[in-house]
């Protein structure tokens, strides 16, 4: 497999997707039919707003990016692309469209056979098991909270550590995922701001400055610093190797 899984598209005081340039020109060199997938519109924004966006960014970096809104079909463009990006948002409403669109499936078999994938936010919650680790709010329901699957494990992106000295008194976001492994089995990496995994074939390398936070059911959770990843709990679904 081929990927690049971020946990957000920008930091504070840069430029959107600059801290991840070098690599998304590494994911998708020499690819020529990239597409877009805009559903998760973060602040409600249009399809063809959010694409404009994206199209904007990737041609400062030589590279021709289309909205998916932008084809008459959507699954018959997914099934000539040779590169995805997943942009972020909602993660609800990024899997009811991908769901009423049909294209799943059509979106494993092009990574199965080589194709790469970029997702940010929500876009990296789409290569997980489910989406259930989302911090997103369910403003719309799909049928299942199923993902692409790409992945054994499950992201929790924008994954913050408790405020020392807050006085907040809601549930942090460890206890928000130790709730999930109440009824979910996979673990849950939580993938910090300026953190991203970079996939090539079996390997999994976390990147960025900051450690990410491995929860599994019934263990004690535990950093896994920058570098290549061989925990056992964090594999490529064997289909996408």
């Amino acid at each position: 497999m081929n990927a690049l899984l971020a946990s957000t598209s920008t930091l504070h005081g840069g430029g959107y997707l600059d801290y991840l340039e070098s690599d998304i020109l590494s994911l998708f060199q020499n690819r020529t039919s990239l597409v877009f997938i805009p559903f998760a519109r973060p602040g409600g924004r249009t399809w063809s707003e959010y694409s404009a966006l994206a199209t904007e960014r990737f041609s400062r970096m030589g590279i021709e990016l289309r909205g998916l809104e932008s084809f008459e079909s959507p699954r018959a463009a997914i099934e000539r692309a040779d590169g995805f990006f997943v942009g972020g948002g909602n993660s609800f409403v990024l899997l009811q469209s991908m769901i009423e669109f049909d294209l799943l499936d059509a979106i494993r078999d092009k990574i199965k056979n080589g194709c790469p994938y970029m997702g940010s936010s929500a876009g990296s919650n789409l290569a997980g098991m489910s989406i259930g680790t989302t911090n997103d709010m369910p403003i719309v329901h799909p049928r299942s909270l199923e993902a692409l699957g790409l992945l054994n494990f499950n992201i929790n992106p924008h994954y913050l550590d408790p405020s020392a000295g807050s006085t907040h008194m809601g549930e942090t976001r460890e206890m928000r995922i130790s709730e999930f492994h109440v009824f979910n089995e996979q673990a849950v990496l939580g993938l910090r701001e300026s953190s991203w995994l970079r996939i090539e074939g079996e390997k999994t390398e976390l990147k960025g400055p900051l450690s990410a936070r491995l929860f599994c059911r019934g263990k004690a959770p535990r950093e896994c610093a920058p570098g290549l990843l061989d925990t056992p709990e964090l594999r490529i679904n064997s289909r996408f190797i």
